[in-house]
């Protein structure tokens, strides 16, 4: 009696599951990374934007706050003056190209008037470092 051989099927990877594994770590490693967005700066109230970009570069935080009758600047949460600004920003990046490419964010509270924020702006520039960005927080309802 002859018994008849089971056919044998090759074995093969499915495709569908691996590309749902690696299409959820990867959603997984992005979501990762917006979270580690760091701010150097201290809390303000920050003014609202409808064009707010979200950037992850390493930067200089200075912070402006309101004062009891003078604004506060902060340079990565340390108090400074603005003599001490720029000299502190000048020792930050070494040669002038890299303080030109050196990117300096501002987070100064809405309510600080106009010639504080350019007095830091100022001695920003003073400094050499002219990749300046205030920052905002995006309004409730703009996309």
């Amino acid at each position: 009696m002859k018994i008849k051989q089971a056919s044998i099927t090759p074995p093969r990877i499915e495709m569908l599951p691996l590309i749902d594994v690696v299409f959820l770590l990867l959603v997984f490693f992005i979501y990762a990374m917006l979270s580690m967005a760091v701010h150097h700066g201290l809390p303000v109230d920050l003014p609202k934007s409808g064009s707010v970009a979200l950037e992850n570069k390493q930067a200089i935080a200075i912070t402006i706050e309101p004062g009891t009758g003078n604004a506060l600047i902060f340079l990565d949460r340390q108090q400074v003056t603005p003599e001490q600004l720029t000299a502190a920003l000048h020792s930050r990046a070494g040669t002038k190209s890299e303080r030109e490419q050196q990117e300096v964010r501002i987070y100064a509270d809405k309510s600080i008037a106009y010639q504080k924020l350019f007095q830091v702006l100022d001695c920003v520039r003073q400094a050499g470092m002219t990749r300046i960005s205030l920052q905002a927080q995006q309004e409730q309802g703009s996309h």
